[in-house]
């Protein structure tokens, strides 16, 4: 290893450095010719010089907090005496528009993925088990089980799997709300998913979420054939399960005639996730992410940014990257949503970051922000999307969604996208079928903890042996050779049943 310095210096207009590793108190802040005052835990900020009560306190160049009692150089920098405060920022729309480095036709990348027959990519081949109400979920797993024993897809040896994707709404709400239209284009975006050879929509027959209705949305020529029951028209449980698994087996047949085939990386729709986040998330493995995003959208693709609620306080950043006022006043709009949604029921938007956040070194959601943000790399903002709404757009966009992963990952793939990074710091575990998810760690010591879990270690960027843009490179060859079929960490383990959680809106009656 380099001989590195126990801290690391984000910008040189910063009064606050982060430590590389845990520091002792006394012990030399090297390049700043100060001592550290206390115990500084690793991934942990520690002040350089003087800030007084009230003033900000400044880390990638940003404000990140207020100081909420004086802090003298060398103290530790933390919810202690460091608080969120609002504040007027920089938010001219267009400001960092630049031109996109295109890579030229003869040089894009490609995968091998499965082309269907409405032209869209896929990176895997399920057959899909999809429920329009939670009281149809037991049903639907017990379609799905006959499928899991061993040897039982033995004769299709092209298909990755049957899942049964349930959640825990579908009733009890609103018709026509805002609820309702959300679970429904939720579910109709996995049913157009690329990612399946075929779907079975299964409900109980009373309930709010009709069948019928969402069957109505998926209206995309060449979508994956999807076959529509209903628990009470079938005559119960078992004769339901008996006939949904002869039409799974029947969807085999044709699932298993599907080939990989060489396709533009244009085709690829990365979303953009990260959970359990430490100190040094948005120093490392999110900046680098967000290289491999820039790489994607210069070969043609897609990239999507999504939680809100942890970009609040960082979305000027991506105004300044929107390439119209139309599209600015999108994401303007969606965090004024959000601000009255929280408050109308009861909690505040800046309420993050989580106790396991804290313990990682971030202090506010402004803090937690900026290196989340980063995920999305540095191209133009080209649109914004409500959740779960299609993906049109080439380039670089954001998704509207909850901070909570399973559920902005669920609005992720609705939307269209067909492979996931995900960066952690703390050490999340995450799958998510039908679409395979790579697991990003931001730190050496957790990633050796957790190998089994873990694509990529960027923590190496913290060590000082790789630097960003390199991460960045791996990260996207790591991208398309998961998309090729490589199985991912998380698929290894199994994951990626249970994670599927829509977002759950309006009252529950």
């Amino acid at each position: 290893m380099m001989d590195l310095s126990s801290t690391i210096r984000l910008h040189e207009n910063d009064n606050v450095v982060v430590a590389r590793v845990a520091i002792a108190r006394c012990a030399p802040l090297n390049g700043e010719g100060i001592p550290a005052k206390a115990d500084i835990p690793a991934g942990h900020k520690v002040a350089t010089r003087r800030i007084p009560q009230g003033s900000p306190i400044i880390k990638f160049n940003q404000t990140i907090a207020f100081a909420s009692a004086d802090i003298g150089p060398g103290d530790h920098v933390h919810v202690h005496n460091a608080a969120y405060g609002k504040f007027a920022r920089n938010s001219e729309v267009g400001a960092d528009v630049r031109p996109t480095a295109y890579f030229s036709e003869a040089e894009r990348a490609t995968f091998e993925g499965y082309r269907r027959a409405d032209g869209k990519a896929g990176t895997r081949n399920y057959i899909g088990i999809l429920t329009s109400v939670n009281c149809s979920a037991t049903v639907a797993r017990m379609i799905a089980e006959a499928f899991h024993a061993p040897d039982s897809l033995a004769d299709y040896p092209n298909v990755d799997g049957v899942v049964a994707l349930v959640h825990n709404t579908g009733c009890g709400m609103q018709a026509g709300g805002e609820g309702h239209d959300l679970l429904k284009r939720t579910i109709a975006g996995y049913a157009e998913h690329p990612n399946f050879a075929g779907v079975l929509l299964i409900g109980l027959g009373c309930e709010v979420a009709q069948v019928g209705d969402i069957d109505a949305l998926v209206t995309a020529p060449g979508a994956p054939p999807m076959r529509t029951m209903t628990i009470q028209e079938e005559g119960g449980t078992r004769r339901t399960v008996e006939k949904g698994i002869a039409i799974v087996r029947e969807m085999l047949v044709e699932a298993n005639r599907a080939q990989r085939e060489t396709i533009p990386a244009s085709e690829l729709t990365l979303a953009l996730q990260c959970g359990g986040s430490d100190g040094y998330s948005g120093i490392g493995a999110n900046p680098a992410l967000g290289v491999a995003a820039d790489l994607l959208v210069r070969h043609g693709g897609t990239a999507i940014l999504s939680e809100t609620p942890e970009i609040y306080g960082a979305e000027h950043l991506l105004v300044r990257r929107a390439v119209s006022e139309g599209v600015a006043a999108k994401l303007i709009e969606r965090i004024k949503w959000w601000e009255d949604y929280t408050a109308r029921n009861g909690g505040e938007i800046d309420n993050n970051p989580a106790p396991g956040n804290k313990a990682g070194g971030l202090t506010t959601i402004l803090e937690k922000a900026l290196g989340s943000a980063a995920k999305g790399g540095t191209t133009n903002l080209v649109d914004v999307y409500r959740y779960a709404e299609p993906i049109t757009a080439k380039g670089f966009v954001f998704m509207d969604s909850p901070g909570f992963d399973p559920t902005s990952a669920t609005g992720q793939v609705a939307s269209g996208a067909n492979i996931i990074c995900f960066t952690t710091g703390r050490g999340s575990v995450f799958g998510f079928k039908p679409v395979p998810s790579i697991k990003i760690a931001t730190n050496t010591p957790m990633y050796e903890r957790m190998t089994d879990d873990m694509d990529i270690n960027c923590g190496a960027i913290i060590d000082g042996t790789a630097t960003i843009e390199e991460m960045g490179a791996r990260i996207f060859r790591e991208v398309l050779d998961i998309a090729s079929g490589k199985p991912s960490k998380s698929e290894a383990l199994g994951f990626g049943d249970n994670e599927f959680a829509p977002w759950q809106l309006g009252a529950v009656m």
